[in-house]
């Protein structure tokens, strides 16, 4: 029967260190979603409280405007009405990606802020949906569907990860270990 055997000081080191990395990422993660869902119900609150439903501002620009929609749908209006069933899938990613920004080990700050961003924006419409059954979405180009500050940081946050994941160089391997010497 063999004993246990302490990790050595080295060891040990380290692993509080990885403890302090955790929280410190833990931390950011918190601000950087938090100020997306701060910064996101702001504005949606603005729109709410100063244009009607289908009230644009400023009224006849062509390129780019500000317009009052609620979105029961997903992403481009697609599925109105769905927004039960978007809950529990908006509720499924929130979940999914705390526990990736809680447990796996950073690969990058840069990919804790994008993750950070898409946690904030899936917790933005997120609660819209809970409060009001649907998204308000406001930021209008002419030829392209509205969207949000929610939905802002989801698609940049997801660039971010996309751009990352290519342009990241491969982690040298480890070579195999012989047995010889053990």
């Amino acid at each position: 029967m063999t004993s246990p055997t302490l990790p050595h000081p080295s060891e040990r080191a380290s692993a509080s260190l990885s403890a302090a990395d955790r929280g410190r990422r833990i931390v950011t993660f918190l601000l950087i979603a938090g100020a997306v869902i701060l910064v996101d119900q702001w504005t949606k609150a603005l729109v709410r409280a100063r244009l009607e439903i289908g009230e644009t501002w400023p009224p006849g620009w062509e390129l780019i405007r500000l317009t009052h929609l609620e979105n029961t749908g997903a992403a481009f209006g697609i599925f109105p009405g769905a927004s039960g069933v978007l809950m529990i899938i908006g509720l499924g990613a929130v979940a999914a990606i705390a526990v990736v920004l809680v447990m796996l080990p950073s690969r990058s700050p840069l990919y804790t802020i994008a993750l950070s961003g898409i946690l904030g924006g899936a917790v933005g419409n997120l609660i819209d949906r809970v409060r009001l059954g649907g998204v308000t979405d406001f930021i209008d180009p002419t030829h392209y569907p509205a969207f949000n500050i929610a939905d802002s940081a989801i698609v940049l946050s997801v660039i971010v990860l996309l751009a990352y994941t290519w342009f990241q160089p491969e982690e040298p391997r480890d070579a195999p270990r012989s047995e010889v010497g053990r």
